[in-house]
């Protein structure tokens, strides 16, 4: 599958203030579990989302256009990386506002047709992952769990970790995509999900 076409379109943080689409694929996970990398590997672009080894240096909503579009045009896709959650050091009121920020997001942008929650495989699914699961679940969200960093999980306790973390987030096994994007594992299925998710 070839890499994604995306372009940098705007950071905001207000969902009323966000361009229109026709399609939406949403980005979540906590603090440090490599979305800003995932972002990289699906566009096959190094340096296309800022990439820190400090977590929660992502503050905003960031959107990132599908193809571009043409002038006077809406764009065939979008993709939007959000704040990374459970960053502990960030000022209480930084975080409250940046859980506003996201959960108005989530519930308001109608374009929306997708949430990938990335869990990090090395570690499983922490508590505020299985929270924004329950949320997303009783909001009646769609949304597909992607494990990333799947080349930090040693080969001979892979299955024993795919089969545990399914169970964290309350899945089948089959339902979670592994994905490294350092390694390119999973990455091209996972852009053919993408575009069956923005219908492309």
């Amino acid at each position: 599958m070839a890499p994604i076409p995306m372009t940098f379109v705007m950071s905001g943080d207000d969902v009323s203030k966000l361009p229109e689409s026709n399609a939406e694929v949403a980005i979540v996970g906590r603090s440090n579990v490599g979305k800003s990398s995932l972002v990289n590997a699906l566009s096959n672009r190094k340096k296309l989302a800022h990439t820190s080894n400090t977590p929660g240096r992502t503050r905003l909503l960031n959107l990132f256009w599908v193809d571009p579009p043409k002038q006077g045009q809406q764009p065939v896709g979008s993709i939007m990386d959000l704040p990374g959650y459970g960053y502990a050091k960030a000022p209480g009121q930084m975080r409250g506002n940046w859980q506003k920020m996201i959960e108005g997001y989530l519930l308001e942008r109608e374009e929306l047709t997708m949430v990938m929650v990335l869990v990090d495989g090395e570690i499983g699914p922490t508590k505020l992952d299985v929270q924004m699961l329950d949320w997303l679940r009783a909001s009646d969200l769609p949304h597909t769990v992607i494990a990333t960093k799947h080349d930090k999980v040693k080969s001979s306790k892979r299955e024993k970790r795919k089969k545990d973390l399914a169970e964290g987030c309350m899945l089948e096994k089959g339902d979670i995509v592994w994905v490294s994007a350092h390694k390119g594992v999973g990455i091209d299925r996972l852009r053919g999900l993408i575009h069956h998710w923005l219908s492309l």
